[in-house]
């Protein structure tokens, strides 16, 4: 059973989804469903509706997006469709730009998710973990650090829910992220809709997956692995970053209205359209 305090209207059962790319489910490829990928979301919203038939569900999250562009894209959408559940990761992408005020982006955060908590909804909100994409990256740990205690305490003072990221072991092995090292793998987002579904208390059958330990690479293998994904991640990022565009820019949000949720998940619902219901 989902908790009673999930449901602070009875007749109502709706989650919506806020974010970027974390929520929208970049790394979890599945061309069946729209802007080609499933996530961590999807899965906790089919796992609602199995364990209590009746939500709907809507993610507005979009690759890319900073706090800012959350708060005025996906807010005023969000607080119309009268959520009993949301979701919220935000501000990874701000952390990247060494030009943000890390305080003034957390005031920001923190009335974000007072408006929020305000609707009478539970709110689920997420730490960010220490992703060891590169040396060049070390310095950004700090920031990072930040964020996540300033996550924390506003978790506490607006009495939403956290799931600390940053604690989870499992992400420790490679194996949980996908090529371009920023993002969860297919394995990565479903181990972490498990954890989700734990703060909730809706039952599940997600574990961590069961792998031999990794192949140490040879020198020559780890070299050829960093040319690779220089080449087909670094580089082509730098480059946006030149033109001042984004992955984002031209994607919509994935479900944009809330969807009842079809016992036998959302493919049920992408399977019913002339064109499958993907985005390109």
């Amino acid at each position: 059973m989902v908790p009673e305090s999930l449901l602070p209207d009875l007749g109502r059962r709706v989650f919506v989804a806020l974010g970027d790319s974390f929520t929208e489910g970049v790394g979890d490829r599945d061309e069946r469903l729209p802007n080609g990928v499933r996530g961590w979301a999807d899965r906790v919203a089919e796992k609602l509706a199995k364990a209590q038939p009746g939500w709907k569900y809507a993610n507005l999250a979009i690759r890319s997006k900073r706090l800012r562009h959350i708060i005025d894209e996906q807010l005023e959408p969000a607080l119309r469709m009268r959520p009993t559940l949301i979701t919220l990761y935000a501000g990874g992408n701000d952390l990247l730009d060494l030009k943000t005020d890390m305080v003034a982006l957390m005031v920001d955060y923190d009335q974000f998710v007072a408006k929020l908590a305000g609707t009478g909804a539970t709110v689920v909100l997420f730490t960010g973990f220490d992703v060891k994409v590169s040396a060049l990256l070390e310095p950004l740990k700090k920031r990072n650090t930040y964020y996540n205690q300033r996550v924390r305490d506003i978790a506490a003072k607006h009495g939403a829910l956290l799931v600390d990221y940053w604690c989870l072991d499992a992400f420790h092995d490679r194996r949980m992220w996908d090529s371009d090292r920023l993002h969860m793998s297919k394995a990565g987002h479903k181990y972490l809709a498990g954890q989700v579904l734990d703060q909730l208390g809706v039952p599940h059958k997600i574990k961590r997956k069961d792998w031999e330990p990794p192949v140490r690479l040879s020198l020559r293998e780890w070299e050829q692995q960093q040319r690779r994904w220089v080449h087909d991640w670094v580089l082509p990022l730098f480059g946006r970053k030149l033109r001042g565009v984004t992955l984002g820019d031209t994607l919509t949000p994935r479900w944009p209205e809330p969807v009842k949720v079809p016992r036998k998940g959302l493919k049920k619902l992408t399977s019913e359209t002339p064109d499958g219901g993907a985005a390109p």
